[in-house]
């Protein structure tokens, strides 16, 4: 009986975030589940809460490893301002560049961890490669919100501490760049948890 009722919950708020706007509660846990067209969940998916402010937060360290000719993690969200460090764990030397206009830079061929971090000071999407190894890929979404979270492995995220008002909650996925970048649905929160569905119009490879 409990379970129905939690299904029929979460199918109610997909449908009002799908239609428009819906009211839930605030400095609490808001756990946001995030599908794509077929019902499967999609794991490295961003999500934020976002009102045309800016609130500023002190930034954790943050590095992108290299390691086994991959960049670890494939996708990372911070904050605009949070500087990046891309430390070689590799045992070969690589070439770090991204040609995007949120942030262009290069890292010439080194190995260990180069002499300063990198700082995004402007929102939008990072696409990061390696000169040297071409399958190497990595994804950098900067965001103007401090209120935002990166889905797991089931398609899950969680955000806290949000303050009650309006905003949009915006969801990016790396795979569909191409096609529909953001997915947006305005949202009113107020105090308490939440548990909320997005439903991405995207099948994930």
């Amino acid at each position: 009986m409990m379970n129905n009722l939690k299904h029929t919950q979460l199918a109610a708020i997909a449908i009002a975030l799908l239609s428009g706007t819906y009211t839930v509660s605030a400095h609490a846990d808001h756990v946001i589940q995030v599908f794509d067209n077929t019902g499967k969940p999609v794991p490295d998916a961003v999500v934020y809460f976002d009102n045309g402010s800016i609130e500023r937060t002190k930034s954790a360290k943050v590095d992108i490893e290299q390691k086994d000719k991959k960049f670890i993690p494939l996708v990372t969200v911070v904050q605009t301002g949070t500087a990046i460090s891309f430390p070689n764990n590799d045992t070969v030397r690589h070439q770090a560049y991204s040609f995007s206009p949120a942030k262009p830079f290069e890292l010439k061929l080194y190995a260990g961890k180069p002499e300063a971090p990198i700082t995004f000071d402007k929102p939008g999407t990072v696409v990061v490669g390696c000169n040297i190894h071409d399958q190497m890929l990595a994804y950098i979404q900067i965001v103007d919100t401090p209120y935002f979270a990166k889905t797991d492995g089931s398609g899950k995220a969680k955000i806290t501490n949000l303050p009650a008002g309006k905003y949009s909650l915006k969801t990016w996925y790396y795979q569909q760049m191409a096609n529909s970048p953001t997915s947006e649905q305005a949202i009113v929160i107020k105090d308490d948890n939440s548990a909320l569905v997005v439903k991405l119009n995207y099948k994930v490879n």
